[in-house]
């Protein structure tokens, strides 16, 4: 199917993480928003809590975008389709421009959406302690590929004063558009934590702080300028939705949602209400027991570290999760919701604390990032079926003494590989985050095993 309808948008990255990417992305959408447009925005890249600072903005849920994940094609279907009806699409980067697997290839990195997708890039270049030397620095991120895909320029942290004779520097010098600046601003700034920034619940006076921020950028920087700009992203042949397995009945799925366990993809969730799904929101923290009439449950990851003392002492909810799953109902478990299934857990200070323990054993904590990035989880079964390679990604500073053996995890452009996951015709639990997009043999066979349950 052949659709050339032109999606308006833009890509914002930058030379390193802590450029202000996401800061800068969030003012944009606002001024954007202000402005009275209907604006979708998506992160390059696994990541989840960008995109809740992205939501909380706009009003309603970014998206992902990740060519490791997903082929070109299901990329720039995911664009078109969360882009319906949509002013202008916001992209944020990920990382450095150029930085994707293995730290040594461009392969799935923001540059890779932008070229992928055909998508014009601003580029943040954070200016502290530089003046004549931005030009060169500019220079090399603009021909180090022939079609960098950058066609404008934002400088951050400059002050006002110097920022004409900047801009006339870098556009007398460089084939590319200055868009403008952002100067020092203390009192927003987006904290992080071991995860990476901290929620967007957290950060006291969040709301106003975005709108202060809007309103020194609608200044500052050629908003115009980058609505002109988004206007110039050509259409392309765009594919047609994949075909994907439906219920026969409406499943219903019981979705940890809370505090704790905060970390989904959006398209996950909307796929799976795609495939006849209906999802019921439960909190392992506030509840007391899972919601009725349930046929499938999902515990996906968070921060249940922080939050390990509340967790254990619900003994209810401990008690009401572990009596369904021995009585066989189908669920998945990734990370935190993984560590949560375990005899005994170890907060963030190092305490443990006993938890629901269908998986024995006990979570604890690591001194750094363990099993970092993406991954390829291989020769492994999906609720007792062969789906093929799954690619998947871990990001945590906590390990467990039973990781499960399912499946194979293979790094990518490397040697490195390792056991994981506990993966049986009932449920899948492990480390790995999954994006099902990826391979949609996974939330079929997910949906099927509830189905079989509803029969029973």
């Amino acid at each position: 199917m052949r659709d050339d309808r032109k999606i308006p948008r833009f890509l914002i990255g930058a030379s390193a993480s802590g450029s202000g990417k996401t800061l800068i992305t969030c003012g944009i959408l606002q001024v954007l928003k202000n402005r009275g447009l209907s604006v979708a925005s998506f992160k390059c890249g696994p990541d989840y809590i960008d995109p809740m600072f992205h939501s909380r903005v706009i009003g309603t849920k970014s998206r992902n975008l990740d060519t490791f994940f997903t082929g070109e094609d299901t990329v720039r279907y995911l664009l078109a389709k969360n882009s319906r009806e949509c002013d202008i699409s916001v992209i944020e980067g990920v990382m450095g421009y150029y930085d994707g697997l293995a730290g040594i290839s461009e392969s799935a990195s923001a540059y890779d959406v932008a070229q992928k997708t055909k998508t014009p890039a601003v580029f943040v270049v954070n200016c502290k302690g530089m003046s004549v030397s931005v030009v060169p620095f500019i220079k090399g991120f603009l021909e180090y590929k022939e079609e960098s895909m950058i066609k404008g320029i934002i400088l951050n942290q400059v002050s006002p004063m110097l920022y004409p004779r900047m801009k006339k520097m870098i556009e007398d010098n460089l084939p590319v558009k200055v868009f403008g600046y952002v100067p020092t601003v203390k009192d927003c700034v987006l904290e992080s934590r071991h995860l990476g920034l901290v929620m967007p619940q957290e950060i006291q006076d969040l709301q106003i702080k975005l709108q202060e921020f809007a309103a020194v950028i609608e200044k500052t920087i050629d908003i115009e300028g980058l609505i002109r700009l988004g206007d110039t992203a050509t259409g392309y042949e765009q594919v047609q939705a994949p075909k994907i397995y439906h219920t026969s009945n409406k499943i219903r799925l019981a979705v940890a949602k809370d505090e704790a366990f905060c970390f989904f993809y959006e398209d996950n969730l909307e796929l799976l209400r795609e495939m006849g799904a209906e999802l019921v929101e439960f909190s392992p923290v506030h509840d007391r027991r899972l919601p009725d009439n349930i046929q499938g449950m999902i515990l996906n990851g968070g921060y249940p570290e922080l939050y390990g003392k509340v967790l254990s002492e619900n003994k209810e909810m401990k008690t009401s999760i572990y009596h369904a799953l021995k009585e066989g109902l189908p669920f998945t478990a990734e990370c935190g919701g993984f560590m949560y299934l375990h005899e005994e857990m170890e907060d963030i200070e190092g305490k443990s604390w006993p938890m629901v323990g269908f998986i024995s054993g006990r979570s604890y904590r690591t001194p750094r990032l363990t099993r970092f990035g993406y991954i390829t989880m291989e020769e492994g079964k999906v609720f007792g079926t062969l789906p093929g390679d799954i690619r998947a990604h871990e990001f945590h500073y906590f390990d467990s003494e039973n990781c499960g053996e399912a499946f194979k995890a293979k790094k990518p452009l490397s040697e490195r590989s390792w056991t994981c996951v506990h993966s049986t015709a009932q449920y899948m639990a492990g480390f790995p985050h999954l994006y099902y997009y990826s391979n949609l043999k996974v939330p079929e066979a997910f949906l099927r095993a509830c189905e079989e349950r509803t029969g029973r």
